[in-house]
């Protein structure tokens, strides 16, 4: 595809396999995801560097099992907990803070990057691993979200190579392969509607947190369930597939299928609309990216759409879900507009999840932040972070 945010990567030169990994998240859900996938075909990879944020006991039981070269996690403490953890005779090299995942996504060793570190964060890592020329199985939207322009001028330049996690630019970019984009009429992305698909207004100021975390389909993080209750999540994806497919947000729908069957659909100009099915496991476009272009075997029971019966679709309810109109309406405005809505939502999750503020108060957040906003200059990466960190005090002194 012509506008794809990277070399296609059918027509990129690929690392061979085994495939030296390195998992930045790797003791999340999409982390742990593909640690199972890897150790169904551990032919196929060599793990070099594991980072995991806090949680230094999981952490120490992969790197355990798998015994990479590096590891990394949040702060010095808690690398002094993992080191404590880990076997006498396994010394690996522990390094900490920010810059430690933008070290190993860089590694000379890696030839593939697994970037799922959640939020903001993600993004240097991810911009480092595109400056290298990796191949980069992405998790991370947010990396797009802030600074996609940036990240498909360093891909072009390099010659690194992107494949989609997320479900539904998987499905997408399976429906785009072997196909010319200039044939392309939009691009759908379903959405599940969430845990409070046809709940009211007035019952959304009284969720609970716990309530917001229940998704239906997806076990996923605290934070992405949050954003997937909001429809947040489908907000930041709409601006992710802007950047991967380099469409205009006219030619991007969103549809609410709550059974998450459909991952989402393709359609071309003749009508034709091509979608891609599966079981709501992320093992499977985890899979397809690291292995790409093979296809491997998982051990997940298959898709019995007879068993299943129904498979349903409905407009998304904008006026009870506002989150999505703001991520589009953020697009359209800026290309800083976006890093104000992603810096303005962390904030207003992470309150919520602390029980600082209603559930209701999330989209009333983002909106003021956005409003407050004039477009500035974030064509350089020191841009992008210095507007991120400037609007999260800018929301915590509003609110404060």
């Amino acid at each position: 595809m012509k506008t794809y945010i990277s070399p296609w990567p059918s027509t990129a030169e690929l690392p061979p396999f085994p495939r030296t990994i390195s998992i930045l998240g790797c003791t999340g859900s999409i982390g742990t995801s593909t640690l199972k996938v890897i150790e169904q075909h551990p032919d196929l990879f060599k793990i070099t560097a594991l980072a995991g944020g806090r949680n230094a006991t999981l952490l120490a039981e992969q790197a355990t099992k798998h015994r990479p070269k590096y590891l990394a996690v949040l702060t010095d403490g808690i690398a002094k907990e993992l080191k404590a953890l880990l076997p006498a005779d396994y010394k690996p090299e522990i390094l900490t803070g920010p810059s430690a995942y933008v070290t190993l996504a860089s590694l000379d060793e890696a030839s593939l990057i697994l970037s799922s570190i959640v939020g903001a964060a993600g993004f240097e890592p991810t911009l480092a691993a595109a400056k290298k020329g990796k191949m980069i199985a992405l998790a991370n939207k947010e990396s797009l979200v802030l600074g996609g322009h940036i990240i498909r001028a360093v891909c072009h330049e390099t010659g690194a190579t992107i494949l989609p996690v997320d479900s539904e630019h998987n499905a997408l970019f399976q429906g785009l392969a072997g196909h010319d984009g200039a044939d392309v009429s939009r691009l759908i992305l379903t959405a599940s509607g969430g845990p409070f698909r046809g709940k009211s207004k007035e019952f959304l100021e009284k969720v609970t947190r716990e309530q917001a975390l229940n998704h239906p389909n997806w076990d996923m993080g605290a934070k992405i369930s949050i954003d997937s209750a909001t429809l947040m999540n489908k907000g930041l994806e709409f601006i992710e597939a802007c950047h991967l497919y380099g469409l205009p947000p006219e030619q991007i729908d969103v549809v609410v299928h709550p059974q998450s069957i459909i991952h989402s659909l393709v359609e071309y100009v003749d009508g034709s609309q091509l979608g891609h099915l599966g079981v709501p496991d992320m093992q499977i476009p985890i899979a397809f990216c690291t292995c790409f272009p093979q296809r491997v075997p998982l051990e997940l029971k298959p898709l019995n759409l007879a068993e299943i019966g129904t498979l349903t679709f409905e407009k998304p309810d904008l006026e009870v879900f506002p989150c999505l109109k703001l991520a589009a309406d953020s697009f359209a405005a800026s290309q800083s507009h976006p890093i104000v809505l992603n810096a303005a939502n962390e904030i207003a999750v992470d309150l919520f999840l602390h029980e600082k503020i209603g559930f209701s108060d999330i989209p009333l957040i983002i909106g003021s932040a956005l409003e407050r906003h004039s477009s500035c200059d974030v064509s350089e990466a020191g841009a992008v972070l210095e507007l991120d960190v400037k609007t999260r005090r800018d929301v915590m002194d509003s609110i404060a």
